[in-house]
């Protein structure tokens, strides 16, 4: 597979063509997940209404039943649901890494082993997060250090 990256031009929109021999399963899901991830949402921060971009999120954290948007150094709360956020960044490197939060694959300075079989996520803002032991593996997974289990 060949793939090719074209900017456009100033005011043009962007655009994804896809030329394949035949479309499998795999490629559509693709496409599907990337058309449909919204990459931007809202974030209130006391009197102010912020439009966030994924990239700038470091990791949502579910508290106490509402949701938080952690970046670099603001925290915003967000009206989705935990579940409603992971499925909606899930093609974007986000992954659930324990019961109440997901943090942003690409946020992720180093990890560090604990004990129980948990992990410590280093940020690049300087906050350490725990790996719940029940979401290692498909960390690991994500980050191509383990493969898919059968």
């Amino acid at each position: 597979m060949k793939i090719i990256i074209v900017a456009p031009q100033p005011g043009d929109e962007d655009v994804v063509i896809v030329r394949c021999a035949s479309l499998d399963q795999r490629l559509i899901t693709m496409l599907l997940s990337f058309q449909a991830a919204n990459t931007e949402l809202t974030g209130y921060l006391e009197d102010k209404i912020v439009r966030l971009n994924y990239q700038d999120v470091f990791y949502f954290e579910s508290n106490e039943s509402r949701v938080f948007a952690y970046c670099h150094s603001e925290v915003y709360e967000v009206k989705y649901k935990l579940y409603e956020l992971e499925e909606m960044f899930s093609p974007l490197d986000f992954v659930r890494c324990s019961k109440s939060m997901i943090v942003n694959m690409e946020k992720i300075e180093y990890l560090s082993p604990l004990f129980s079989g948990r992990l410590e996520a280093h940020l690049k803002n300087g906050e350490k997060i725990v790996i719940s032991r029940q979401y290692v593996h498909h960390l690991k997974v994500r980050l191509g250090i383990e493969e898919v289990e059968p």
